[in-house]
């Protein structure tokens, strides 16, 4: 195997290649792609961005929490993120005596600092191209998938070995390449700076996945290493991470046209898909998701506005369920405002006509589109039940969610494992118990759970639980009564039942909550699981051949890979764009904006009293712009997604001139396509987040610690 040596990408790296769309693999950047970089003002090589064998900006990127980017900002590992990545680690600290989520929290010290458990930051440390490992062995579709995962478990154990690493495989293009990734992770992390809610989440459900933004979405952590510098659990003996490489911050400003890099790891884009996963997100997807969301959210805010200790528990959960659900919404939107679907379906012509004109290529690619449409066939049956069960169903309310996690010790019960066996299993939930009533409130959870399944029951016809049928049938569709009764009954809904249960454990088949949890997991995993897995076979191959006729029949077009949380570059500039007709966007907002949006007292839109203050008396210090007025928000036109938020924003030079944390409304399809109009990346500037710092939080030694370029 030789090290990163992309057969697919050299094909195509000498082509032309646009300077916006791209989430492009940064250990293998083309000279086209370099030259483009240049040509818009990258001041960077190559091996200043990516080396494997020197410290480069790479060094100072991380996977941050298993689902955001994070980046160095000091040569004592200070890590920068956004203030949404971190939110759930900053809530699991927050009490009502010391509201960390309203008020905020600024370490004076490095002994102020606070440890976070289960936290990690993730730093890549080697790249592989295994193609040829991976996919040793395959002949025919039925047992690729297993020939494939055990190669791939193979290529992991030798590459780990015994080493404190993590290594994973990742397939691109459609399962017609595939990399492996080694990444060192590091398991101190502790919280440093967290802004207000009205700086961090300021405009909050409103104003998410829109523009103009007026929102400080940052979060400041410290990663900490054994006295040697090597990755550690938590320990008061801990030292900060001496930085590989860090990012200075820039305040001189950023200007129209000016060059921006991202680098990060964006999670999931389906830029080549057909014409039927398109259609699939609008009429089932997609619906079927911001129905259930939005049947849960409204339960939220019931109890979250009249009660703040619930609001504490409950502020990450909510933001984390809000996000996809006003994702979902302004996604089906544009997918058909850009008729996404339209031109899906002419450039499946526009293949089937390149396939009719050579007999080669019809002998390869002839019958590709019938399992293709196989796949859909099934997949338009069981989208939406597949979706609420999910949705609505096992992960619908808190305690069904959590008494799956009880099913190995019933099983274990039930089949009369020793008193020890059970015992020690036993205890190992302890932990689980107590961090799940942590930030539990059963009266919100019986509501959601009561909503949900009123929901489920009316909308889904097929594909439903028998549980769940014959409840219905006796209920008339309203489990309101059921879920009162089954909340007072249930081990999982309280926390003395469930030590008591734990001090002594018995069977759980009927415990009317597990019952109702298991009822879920048997009708997924029995019944629409298998047909999940057959729609895959079914249609699979012929994807995968369609990525690689669409490589094949159009040569000039750089076909970056999907996003799948593997580390990429994105470049661009600093750019306004036209929303819609008569609708023009400047691509900066200021504190004057910030102030246009104030309401007292609102959950959404409040202001903490010290930022009023300073913007009464325009206290912006250096961070203020030529006019006096202090730069909040700008937009670019980097190519990023979910995964991306917390990625540094880098001028020509490598430094840092902003924090990247969302995209627009009106390219909410940019996903399945890049709509090179009016796709925008929304990123806090440099400056506000310095202010933010030195005004509104008062830390002067973490502002000592940062390389600031003025």
């Amino acid at each position: 195997m030789k090290r990163v040596f992309l057969t697919i990408a050299l094909i195509i790296g000498a082509l032309c290649v646009k300077a916006d769309e791209g989430m492009w693999l940064p250990y293998n950047l083309s000279n086209q792609s370099l030259y483009e970089m240049q040509q818009l003002g990258c001041q960077l090589t190559a091996e200043q961005i990516f080396n494997l064998n020197q410290p480069s900006v790479k060094d100072a990127i991380v996977q941050f929490g298993g689902g955001c980017t994070g980046e160095l900002i000091s040569p004592e590992g200070l890590l920068l993120t956004n203030h949404h990545c971190g939110l759930s680690y900053v809530q699991k600290h927050a009490t009502v005596e010391h509201d960390y989520l309203t008020d905020g929290f600024w370490a004076k010290s490095k002994e102020e600092e606070l440890p976070n458990a289960g936290l990690t930051v993730s730093f890549l440390a080697f790249v592989e191209d295994v193609t040829t490992a991976a996919l040793e062995g395959v002949t025919d579709e039925a047992t690729r998938r297993d020939v494939i995962d055990k190669n791939i478990e193979k290529i992991c154990k030798e590459r780990k070995g015994d080493r404190d690493v993590e290594v994973e495989v990742v397939a691109f293009y459609s399962g017609n390449q595939y990399i492996m990734f080694e990444y060192n992770v590091y398991r101190d992390v502790r919280l440093v700076c967290c802004p207000p809610w009205g700086i961090g989440k300021y405009g909050a459900d409103t104003d998410n996945w829109t523009w103009p933004r007026h929102k400080g979405d940052f979060n400041i952590f410290r990663v900490y290493t054994d006295k040697d510098g090597k990755p550690a659990k938590y320990s008061p003996d801990n030292i900060p991470m001496k930085s590989k490489w860090f990012l200075p911050i820039n305040i001189k400003g950023v200007k129209q046209g000016d060059y921006a890099m991202i680098m990060g790891y964006p999670g999931s884009t389906d830029r080549y898909s057909t014409s039927y996963t398109v259609k699939n997100i609008i009429e089932s997807e997609g619906p079927a998701t911001i129905d259930c969301r939005t049947t849960k959210l409204n339960e939220y805010r019931k109890h979250m506005d009249t009660d703040q200790e619930v609001f504490i528990k409950y502020a990450s959960k909510q933001a984390s369920v809000s996000n996809y659900w006003k994702y979902y919404i302004g996604q089906v939107k544009q997918l058909k405002r850009n008729h996404v679907y339209e031109r899906r379906l002419a450039q499946e012509k526009a293949f089937n006509e390149w396939v009719a004109a050579d007999a080669a290529r019809q002998a390869e690619y002839g019958g590709m589109w019938d399992g293709i449409q196989r796949k859909w066939e099934i997949m338009d049956d069981i989208e939406k039940a597949f979706t609420y069960l999910y949705e609505a169903g096992w992960n619908g309310g808190e305690a069904v969610a959590f008494s799956r996690r009880f099913m190995k010790i019933n099983k274990l019960i039930n089949e009369k494992g020793s008193k020890e066996e059970i015992a020690n299993m036993a205890e190992g939930l302890k932990d689980r118990a107590e961090a799940f009533f942590k930030d539990y409130d059963m009266p919100l959870d019986r509501d959601v759970t009561a909503a949900l399944l009123n929901l489920y029951y009316k909308d889904i016809t097929k594909y439903v639980p028998d549980m769940m049928e014959k409840l219905g049938a006796k209920n008339g569709g309203d489990f309101t009564a059921w879920v009162e009764a089954a909340f007072e009954k249930s081990v999982f809904t309280d926390k003395d039942r469930l030590e008591k249960w734990l001090a002594k454990p018995k069977k759980l088949d009927k415990d009317p909550i597990y019952m109702l949890a298991m009822g879920f997991v048997s009708e997924y995993n029995d019944v629409v699981v298998p047909l999940y897995m057959e729609a895959a076979l079914a249609g699979n191959a012929g994807e995968r051949q369609y990525m690689k006729g669409l490589m094949e029949m159009q040569p000039e077009r750089n076909f970056y890979p999907n996003a799948n949380f593997t580390m990429r570059l994105t470049y661009g500039t600093v750019e306004p764009y036209k929303g819609a007709d008569a609708v023009n966007y400047d691509y900066y907002t200021t504190m004057d904006g910030v102030m246009a949006k104030y309401i007292p007292g609102n959950w959404e839109f409040d202001i903490p009293q010290d930022v009023r203050d300073l913007y009464a008396a325009r206290d912006y210090g250096r961070y203020a712009d030529e006019n006096g007025d202090l730069v909040v928000n700008f937009i670019t036109t980097n190519d990023i997604t979910g995964g991306n938020s917390g990625s540094p924003v880098i001028n020509g030079k490598g430094e840092l001139i902003g924090l990247a944390f969302d995209g627009n409304w009106e390219a909410m399809s940019g996903d399945i396509m890049f709509e090179q109009k009016v796709q925008r990346t929304i990123c806090m500037d440099a400056r506000y987040l310095l202010w933010c710092l030195e005004k509104v939080g008062k830390v002067q030694n973490i502002i000592d610690e940062l390389v600031i370029v003025e």
